[in-house]
């Protein structure tokens, strides 16, 4: 997130730029976990009055609203330097905003898991380690958006800190549960995707994977469920394990990439590092996601 040495203010846009939408208790969280929501709430009135932020209520929540950067806000954080590089999908109106709320929502709420998780923890996860939409491309015109890439860096008793990245899938039982297990087909593709040289059909431009151009290691692939009763969400993650077990592609990532799945409601309940995540080579029973 913005030092310590920006304002307030500040880190309320650059956390909006970063994840398009947000009510205002989850701006608290994100901002401000140990203050007050008066702490937050001041601050963002002052940039609605100046135009930079605007808001949409959410439908059926008695007024609650959802906080996304007005076009003067857009342009505020467009030379900002922690912001280059970063995907940006901006929210131009109200009425696209209460087209995105649900899932854009659910998303944020699923970083919350992880950094209230972290702070618990003393492990190293700020707001802006987590960046939704994340797009890579597959070849043949198709491409692959990940909900969320997730940077963590976890701290052991003995002073050893880890690097974890993971590409966050958040699933909503929206679509059936044979589509969302097809995303694997399509991690696995990325894995192994590399780019032709230009004008050549069968010649590759590097020797090595695309995804190696931004990771050092190919992230794990986490899939996070909600939206459903019990019952429906673990046949869900059946099925993920059933694509990693019988499609040649998954398998072979499986062997190299910890793929794992857990519920949104076990998260917020039991901590995101809780051994609450469902392996999906089907090695053992459930645990952390730092572990599969």
């Amino acid at each position: 997130m913005p030092s310590t040495a920006e304002s307030l203010p500040q880190q309320i846009i650059a956390v909006l730029a970063q994840h398009r939408m947000a009510t205002m208790q989850q701006l608290h969280l994100l901002v401000r976990p140990d203050g007050s929501r008066q702490t937050v709430s001041a601050p963002l009135n002052r940039l609605r009055r100046q135009d930079l932020v605007d808001f949409t209520l959410l439908p059926h929540s008695r007024g609650t609203r959802a906080w996304y950067l007005a076009p003067a806000g857009i342009q505020v954080t467009r030379d900002w330097m922690l912001m280059r590089g970063r995907p940006r999908y901006p929210i131009t109106s109200a009425s696209a905003a209460s087209m995105k709320t649900t899932h854009t929502l659910t998303v944020l709420r699923t970083h919350l898991a992880f950094a209230a998780d972290a702070r618990r923890r003393g492990d190293e996860h700020k707001p802006l380690d987590w960046t939704p939409e994340v797009s890579h491309t597959l070849g043949d015109g198709d491409r692959i958006i990940a909900d969320a890439l997730m940077h963590y860096v976890l701290h052991h008793p003995d002073g050893k800190r880890v690097k974890l990245r993971a590409l966050v899938e958040v699933d909503r039982a929206t679509t059936s549960s044979e589509r969302l297990a097809t995303k694997l087909i399509d991690y696995a593709r990325l894995r192994t995707y590399t780019p032709l040289a230009p004008g050549r059909r069968s010649r590759p431009a590097a020797t090595s994977p695309a995804w190696q151009r931004w990771y050092p290691v190919f992230p794990r692939v986490l899939f996070v469920l909600t939206g459903a009763g019990p019952l429906t969400l673990a046949h869900r993650i059946e099925d993920l394990q059933a694509m990693t077990a019988e499609h040649p592609a998954v398998q072979a990532l499986a062997r190299s990439v910890p793929l794992g799945a857990a519920t949104l409601e076990d998260l917020e309940t039991h901590g995101a590092t809780a051994p609450v995540w469902t392996p999906l080579s089907r090695r053992g029973g459930q645990r952390s996601w730092t572990e599969l």
